[in-house]
């Protein structure tokens, strides 16, 4: 049997106690740690599980399943991943490799940052498509998810903004030796975020400088336009920040992960009240 396990958000603690069973009846036990990481690291795992585990990079995963899945026809092989097994398309395609072979599986789920972000008071079913903002170099700074999010403001949708992390990523230089070398990891910050947006909206609007009133786009961010920024989520440090979009640019809320909720322009009375405790300025979400 192959299991994917979701382990939720904050700290080991989080596992389901059905999780944390079938992990300690498996032969093999992999952690991926590339589309997320969880804030205790893989020591404190595996001293709550009491076992070790493999850690499953981006290279690992993508090009080596096979390897994960070897003999899980007859014994049982376990893959953990932060949050919810189906958080990222990865581990879609993990369980689709493993009917192929004709291997049984089995999904236990948790807590995702896709409903914890219900915890700064904004209502979940009151969120449209979720973006992805990804880091910029400078000969790639890609904002097609921009529109993205003008068009959940347009139909008058909140946007969770997942803040783009670098794990175990090849240098440049490497990709053309046999070894490989791997760059520091970066996690995206609120802050980064912000600055990255703002220069899409100073982009966007010398675009429009010549464009008559009638056909600019009235949906679009501006400077003082009221964002979420989280951090942590689910852990005892976790933060909460409403302010404008260029306060956020100038926010330290600490270590990784954090995530950027751009919400509606028409906030529900209760969404409004809730939210008011995490703000700078009472006026912000006035």
């Amino acid at each position: 049997m192959f299991y994917i396990i979701g382990l939720g958000l904050g700290d080991p603690e989080d596992i389901t106690v059905k999780g944390l069973n079938i992990i300690k009846q498996c032969e093999r036990v992999y952690l991926e740690s590339y589309t997320s990481v969880l804030c205790c690291g893989q020591e404190k795992l595996e001293e709550f599980y009491g076992r070790k585990l493999i850690l499953a990079d981006r290279e690992m995963v993508e090009q080596r399943a096979d390897d994960i899945l070897e003999g899980a026809e007859s014994i049982s092989v376990a893959f953990l991943v932060v949050g919810d097994p189906f958080g990222a398309t990865t581990h879609t395609d993990l369980m689709l490799r493993a009917k192929e072979k004709g291997i049984k599986t089995s999904i236990v789920h948790n807590a995702s940052i896709m409903n914890a972000v219900g915890c700064c008071g904004l209502q979940l079913y009151h969120f449209g498509e979720t973006v992805s903002i990804p880091y910029w170099d400078d000969s790639w700074k890609p904002d097609s998810f921009y529109d993205k999010i003008v068009a959940n403001l347009k139909h008058g949708l909140h946007t969770l903004c997942l803040l783009d992390i670098k794990v175990k990523e090849p240098t440049l230089e490497s990709l053309m030796k046999k070894k490989r070398e791997y760059m520091p990891p970066r996690f995206m910050s609120v802050s980064e975020a912000a600055d990255q947006l703002l220069q899409i909206v100073a982009k966007r609007s010398d675009e429009e400088a010549g464009v008559q009133p009638d056909q600019q786009n009235e949906h679009g961010l501006r400077e003082n336009t009221l964002i979420v920024g989280l951090a942590r989520v689910g852990h005892d440090t976790q933060q909460i920040l409403a302010c404008s979009l260029s306060e956020m640019k100038n926010v330290d809320l600490g270590p990784p992960l954090h995530s950027l909720i751009i919400p509606n322009g028409q906030l529900h009375p209760l969404e409004m009240e809730f939210l008011q405790q995490f703000a700078q300025l009472k006026q912000q979400i006035l």
